[in-house]
């Protein structure tokens, strides 16, 4: 007995497999991811770690050296590798293909907390890392403008709202900011100055940080209660630097003022963005490996309406290079490529046979044939793309 014979003596049994084969393929229509290209998921994890105002030299040698030593412990790390540019440093960690990501990831975190102590005291934001391919692409772009507020504040809103908000989305892996202008005090140090009344330059250092640290300064114990001290001591603009003490010379106190010139500005001032000529903030989102591109995208856009209600309305929000754009055209394409095929096939069978029935068993199959080529597309865990 061949397979044939066997589905023609059992009737039955046939029609029960191809409705659980329809069943399964249209169970996996909804759940299988949407891409451009195949996905490869080697587990590759990017760690940043940034010290504004260091050279790429200084970031190679105080940073970026110090966490490969600490990298290089870690089991099944295939490649290292570093980008350093300045006050940013790029390390790329990229493991054996049958390495966990989430083990992985468990030991990049510890060895990111053994390196603490080995790194630059000024760097107050610890290094972080990602689980996602550096080289995948974004899959779409915002881009964020305001004729009337200052770039700081629609960098705020960028940071603290949509970056947040975006980054809790079901397959988004990362947020990234491009032209960032986050707030910063510059201080202009003015060396004559400094000399005239006989400061150095670790002094002023010194002072500043001393004089906008953050701790706690006490409690008051009495008999029957206990006062908790509060002070703020933080400085938040240009003008409250300018009048804070940074020592005292012959019984005068010497403000920052005097030896320094203080302005608001940014953090860094050597790379911006624009958008149809204005100053914008741009926010790349990235995808999970695993995760839908059109779904995903749905899901970004979905949020833009809660954006504009909550943000003033002179920002604007503008989406800029959607990639799945693309794909829905390239799907679009395909969906009319077969069937028009479905219907010339028939119409061939047709022809040759000039029997209904005979053309109806064929024409039944091929839906069949699609909706079982897409579970086994699911099932081997492959994705619906210009390949597939």
């Amino acid at each position: 007995m061949n397979l044939s014979e066997l589905f023609i003596r059992r009737p039955v049994m046939t029609v029960l497999l191809n409705l659980a084969i329809i069943a399964a393929g249209i169970i996996s229509l909804g759940k299988i991811p949407v891409a451009a290209l195949p996905s490869y998921n080697t587990p590759v994890i990017n760690v940043q770690a940034s010290l504004p105002g260091a050279s790429p030299e200084t970031m190679a040698t105080s940073v970026a050296l110090q966490l490969e030593k600490q990298f290089q412990t870690i089991p099944a790390l295939a490649v290292i590798s570093s980008t350093n540019t300045l006050g940013s440093t790029t390390v790329t960690l990229e493991f054996d293909e049958g390495r966990s990501i989430d083990l992985a990831a468990v030991d990049v975190q510890a060895a990111l907390l053994r390196a603490q102590r080995t790194l630059p005291v000024e760097m107050t934001v610890p290094p972080s890392y990602r689980k996602v391919n550096p080289a995948d692409a974004p899959i779409l772009f915002l881009s964020l403008t305001s004729p009337a507020m200052n770039m700081a504040d629609l960098q705020d809103f960028a940071e603290h709202l949509i970056s947040p908000t975006l980054s809790t989305l079901n397959g988004v892996a990362q947020v990234n900011i491009f032209g960032a202008k986050r707030f910063a005090v510059r201080v202009r140090v003015d060396p004559a100055a400094l000399a005239a009344r006989n400061l150095s330059l670790d002094e002023l250092r010194t002072a500043l940080t001393a004089a906008n640290s953050n701790t706690p300064v006490g409690t008051l114990e009495g008999p029957r209660q206990i006062l908790t001290l509060q002070a703020n001591k933080q400085l938040s603009s240009a003008a409250e630097y300018a009048e804070l003490i940074v020592s005292v010379r012959g019984g005068n106190p010497v403000r920052l003022r005097d030896v320094a010139q203080v302005e608001d500005s940014f953090e860094i001032l050597k790379s911006s963005a624009n958008h149809n000529g204005q100053p914008t903030i741009t926010l790349a989102i990235q995808r999970q490996p695993d995760a839908n591109t059109v779904a995903v995208v749905d899901a970004i856009r979905a949020k833009l309406p809660g954006f504009r209600a909550q943000l003033p309305q002179s920002v604007r929000i503008d989406v800029l290079n959607d990639r799945s754009l693309s794909i829905r055209e390239a799907l679009h394409d395909v969906t009319l490529t077969l069937v028009g095929t479905i219907i010339l096939v028939v119409l061939v069978i047709f022809l040759f046979l000039r029997r209904f029935v005979a053309t109806a068993i064929p024409t039944l199959s091929l839906p069949v044939s699609l909706l079982g080529a897409l579970a086994m597309l699911w099932g081997f865990g492959y994705t619906i793309d210009n390949i597939s």
